[in-house]
């Protein structure tokens, strides 16, 4: 994303709002606590301070910049809002969060809602996973 995205969505381009856009995009997919981000601008010696990037944030989701997931059993993520549907797995024992597309699973969710007499408008799938025990 660049200056213009965000003049587009209706933000001025201030520096917080560059460095913290900047960290979502080196993130490559990666999805970001509010203390994540804080955390990687301490690493660069930025004095950005927590209360900003939490605005900044709300701020982007308002404007469509940035999807924003409230998986149970932990805190606000954030992720770039890449215009591409994607669902999640979230690890219990790690929290650790995993993309992934499934042309099966959404086929499925058509046809269920179908069945039942309904056209699926939108959805999110989350599923709350455990790795598998080595033997």
């Amino acid at each position: 994303m660049e200056t213009t995205d965000l003049r587009r969505a209706g933000l001025k381009v201030t520096h917080p709002r560059m460095r913290i856009l900047s960290i979502l995009e080196a993130g490559d997919g990666k999805h970001f606590s509010a203390e994540d981000i804080y955390r990687k601008l301490l690493e660069s010696e930025e004095d950005i301070g927590l209360a900003t990037i939490y605005r900044v944030l709300t701020q982007f989701e308002a404007a469509g910049l940035v999807l924003k997931h409230n998986f149970e059993g932990g805190q606000a993520v954030y992720e770039l809002d890449r215009g591409k549907h994607h669902d999640h797995m979230v690890d219990i024992e790690t929290g650790k969060v995993i993309e992934f597309t499934s042309e099966e699973i959404e086929r499925l969710q058509h046809e269920i809602a179908d069945r039942h007499g309904y056209v699926l408008e939108e959805h999110s799938l989350v599923l709350y996973v455990r790795a598998k025990k080595k033997r």
